[in-house]
């Protein structure tokens, strides 16, 4: 499976963004689906995830409330639903997927997730 991200660009604090994870295989509605960022000079992080049919959502702390993630499996696509954005959500965002044994306490953990797309550039500015 190949995953393609897309929706990033440059928006003011307050301001919204959906971003796309495009897979390219049907076998996407088979894994969880993840959201991870990587803001500029540092480490990658997790932002969300969601079970591979649904239901089940895992939020980082500093986006609960803002951001929300889902899926259509017939399309094999995922989203992040970005509201009310903040300089601080400024990063290159990741699309990744894991396998559906993933633990809850893995869900959250980056090297869980071994398929990846290649990032979308979020800019937030104030």
């Amino acid at each position: 499976v190949q995953l393609q991200a897309s929706g990033g660009g440059l928006v003011q604090a307050g301001d919204s963004l959906r971003l796309t994870c495009a897979a390219s295989e049907q076998s996407f509605g088979t894994y969880n689906l993840g959201w991870f960022r990587q803001p500029p000079g540092k480490e990658r992080e997790f932002v969300a995830a969601l079970r591979r049919r649904g239901g089940t959502t895992y939020y980082a702390d500093s986006v609960k409330g803002r951001f929300t993630i889902s899926r259509d499996n017939t399309k094999a696509t995922g989203y992040l639903q970005m509201n009310n954005l903040k300089p601080e959500d400024t990063a290159v965002y990741y699309c990744a997927l894991s396998p559906q044994s993933t633990i809850t306490s893995d869900m959250r953990s980056v090297w869980r997730y071994n398929i990846w797309g290649q990032g979308t550039l979020v800019t937030v500015s104030s």
